[in-house]
């Protein structure tokens, strides 16, 4: 499996491993859809919009048509015993149902899984996105030589997944490894995540939305650093400034001590969150993903980053336990979601 190019979107059929599995990672502004075969290639990638604002019905016709050309085009109609499908929650895995995505709001309460299901004629696996991301980097990923590992994805919010015993953790009420809603601080007046949940949550802290809220805030007493030019800003969307994580990153690498300060107090906040995931669980395997990782280990700042969370983690820990687990950033990036949907879809049909 070391030797697989997971990224590469495009594995010559002729050359593929039977059966084949549909893995769809649905987003808010794009649904990503791979065909990919029993060994995990992908011999077919799609990007289609989401345009949530038509409501599932028109996305779920779209990708039923995509679906059927994409199969007649391979030649693998009729191999392609299952879909995997990954989406944002909350979710009603059980009833196959999206409840109430924030960034799906037309699609509340959709009956998804059955829906593309009758569009398409196959069963659909149906998973939270970050579950899905988190399946992908165990079976393809920085997690495959694991039976076990936890993931935590670090964007606008705090994804998690955890597997155990090869076996994903997805909860009684469809809410199992939402890792990003852990508390990390009990203080009275801890950071309040702005993603549905409450104070002192490893999302407020540890977040791209925590990381500006908690500058923006420091800034206020430090206007010599060069993030503060930020503040006059207009912001993007629903950004109150120009201040990103981005942004402080790039000050980090320039060697803003507030930027630099920021990512290792970051760190720290992971690390506490890590300890007790691991206390819990003892995975073996930690894996960081997302697109804030602060450049990840091909940058000083994001080896730093990681080596300041390893730290954390062996000043709480006991001995044993942080010899036999590592901490790694994942290697998929933006494929994960997709790639997981589909193993699991492989794994459920197997």
């Amino acid at each position: 499996m070391a030797s697989l190019n997971v990224r590469d979107h495009s594995f010559p059929i002729e050359s593929a491993s039977s059966p084949f599995f549909w893995g769809i990672d649905i987003g808010g502004t794009s649904i990503k859809c791979g065909l990919v075969d029993h060994q995990g290639h992908t011999v077919a990638f799609e990007q289609i919009p989401t345009r949530e604002s038509e409501g599932p019905e028109a996305a779920v016709k779209r990708l039923a048509k995509m679906v059927d050309e994409t199969e007649r085009r391979c030649g693998v109609v009729g191999n392609v015993p299952g879909i995997g499908m990954g989406a944002p929650g909350p979710m009603d895995l059980p009833r196959g149902r999206l409840v109430a995505p924030p960034q799906l709001p037309s699609w509340w309460d959709f009956p998804i899984v059955d829906e593309i299901s009758k569009a398409t004629g196959r069963g659909v696996s149906f998973l939270n996105d970050a579950n899905a991301a988190a399946y992908g980097e165990f079976w393809l990923g920085s997690g495959a030589q694991q039976s076990s590992m936890i993931l935590l994805t670090l964007g606008t919010g705090v994804g998690g997944g955890i597997i155990i015993e090869n076996e994903l953790v997805n909860g009684v009420n469809s809410f199992g490894s939402e890792c990003g809603h852990i508390l990390v601080d009990s203080a009275p007046d801890a950071q309040l995540c702005e993603w549905g949940g409450g104070r002192g949550q490893l999302e407020a802290y540890a977040s791209a939305t925590g990381v500006v809220a908690i500058t923006r805030k420091r800034l206020r007493d430090i206007p010599e650093s060069q993030l503060y030019r930020y503040l006059d800003e207009p912001g993007e969307g629903d950004a109150e400034d120009g201040l990103t994580s981005k942004r402080v990153y790039e000050a980090a690498l320039a060697g803003d001590a507030l930027a630099n300060s920021v990512i290792d107090d970051t760190a720290r906040w992971l690390g506490i969150a890590v300890t007790t995931l691991v206390h819990t669980i003892d995975p073996g395997s930690v894996v960081l993903g997302g697109a804030m990782n602060f450049g990840g280990a091909d940058c000083a700042i994001g080896r730093r980053f990681l080596e300041r969370i390893r730290e954390e983690f062996r000043e709480r820990t006991f001995s044993n336990v942080f010899e036999g687990t590592t901490i790694s950033f994942a290697t998929l990036g933006s494929d994960a979601g997709y790639l997981g949907a589909a193993g699991y879809a492989r794994k459920i049909g197997s």
